[in-house]
């Protein structure tokens, strides 16, 4: 009879800083980048009207995860989460499960973790100021994640104007209008990806743009000619080109495989900064890798008597 360890929405978020997630989370893309960590691409069950459902396995480290993970964005109209998601934790040596973990506290860790993590590796020394459009919850974990890199002042935006008089409120920084999130140094967009939330005439030489909400065929987050302006780089090719925010580029011939930098050859110095007059764009669609990065830090908190889990036998 198997036994797993249940780690719920505040152990995990107890257990994992900010600080921490960037680092786990940047060791994981060298891990994936050398080989050895081992993921293939999500799987997409499309829930109509209003969302999908996805399946992110990876295995490294001993252990092997698979994350099951929804997005429906009309659920904040009825006070619902967008996001609910489980990740079952099993050993790779003989397949037994470990644990079951709140996805949507890792999701929201590893999805803020990046933003820093990539900007560190792309934009130039100098860039400080933080644009966010979008702040839900994960636009609330870039934004937190983004501070503990050191990055701000910021500005906020959200359709929602509560939202982003909250999240301005946390750090200090000032709620405004999209376009001044959009003039930052550093501009991470986080929104359902239903429309562009940038457009050509936002962007300048030496910005960076966080693309994080197009996680899915049909999404994005950039007008077709901002993207085609920018400098290009994404998490994974095969998910970014299927269903992320250069998807449609790729479709209409325009972006090709060499025209993209994955950002653990950058880490890992596989690939070299090179700079242009061209703004950068990061195009992260949230890979299994980095939710495996999440739970080995989870995993080795569990192991050393520092989170307090019940067990379940099944």
């Amino acid at each position: 009879m198997a036994s797993l360890r249940l780690i719920d929405h505040d152990a995990v978020l107890a257990a994992v800083s900010p600080e921490q997630a960037i680092e786990r989370v940047t060791e994981g893309f060298k891990r994936f980048a050398c080989g050895d960590w081992v993921m293939p691409s999500k799987v997409y069950l499309d829930a109509p009207p209003g969302g999908d459902f996805r399946a992110m396995p990876a295995r490294g480290d001993g252990l092997a995860i698979v994350k099951w993970v929804t997005s429906f964005p009309g659920n904040s109209a009825h006070g619902m989460p967008v996001v609910y998601g489980t990740i079952i934790v099993s050993s790779a040596e003989s397949g037994e499960p470990l644990a079951l973990i709140d996805g949507r506290a890792v999701t929201a860790l590893r999805t803020g973790a990046v933003a820093p993590i990539a900007t560190r590796a792309i934009a130039p020394e100098g860039a400080r100021s933080v644009g966010i459009i979008g702040c839900g919850l994960h636009g609330a974990w870039v934004a937190r994640c983004m501070a503990a890199a050191g990055y701000g002042d910021g500005v906020v935006f959200d359709a929602t104007e509560s939202l982003a008089a909250s999240l301005a409120a946390e750090f200090g920084w000032r709620a405004g209008t999209r376009a001044e999130a959009a003039g930052q140094d550093v501009v991470c967009t986080i929104t359902p990806g239903s429309e562009p939330v940038v457009t050509a005439a936002d962007l300048r030489p030496g910005q960076h743009i966080n693309a994080l909400g197009a996680d899915g065929p049909g999404k994005s987050e950039l007008t077709p000619e901002a993207l085609d302006s920018c400098l290009l780089f994404c998490d994974e090719w095969e998910q970014a080109s299927h269903g992320g925010e250069i998807t449609g580029a790729v479709a209409r011939g325009v972006v090709a495989r060499g025209d993209v930098t994955e950002l653990g050859w950058l880490l890992t110095g596989v690939s070299s900064m090179r700079r242009d007059d061209k703004p950068t764009l990061f195009d992260s669609t949230g890979l299994a890798i980095q939710d495996l990065a999440i739970c080995t830090a989870l995993m080795a908190k569990l192991a050393a008597g520092e989170i307090d889990a019940r067990s379940v036998d099944l």
